[in-house]
């Protein structure tokens, strides 16, 4: 069984027992999240969608919290003498799914 779920402004596509990290959510490492922000479930019977999701939830288990790597961003202008460098670093939590509920 598989689910599409919304965190974070993004969609991602999860199983049972998957390790992903989404952006940052404001839970303590070791604690159990509830997610029901729920798309669409898919099984060997077909997939659900609307109004046949009502109910359903995403159980998940917080692993722990960090920092991507840096992203680097430069301007650059040619001829013009102007050149400007930023780096950033997203935070993220990552989350084991723990159970599907349909």
């Amino acid at each position: 069984m598989y689910a599409v779920l919304v965190t974070g402004g993004k969609q991602y596509r999860v199983m049972q027992g998957e390790t992903l990290r989404v952006e940052l959510l404001e839970a303590e490492a070791g604690s159990e999240i509830k997610l029901d922000n729920i798309l669409m479930l898919g099984d060997a019977d077909g997939i659900k969608l609307g109004d046949a999701l009502k109910g359903a939830s995403i159980t998940a288990t917080v692993v722990g919290h960090g920092r991507a790597d840096k992203v680097r961003i430069v301007k650059f202008r040619r001829r013009k003498h102007h050149r400007k460098q930023m780096g950033h670093r997203q935070h993220y939590t990552e989350i084991q799914i723990t159970g599907i509920n349909a």
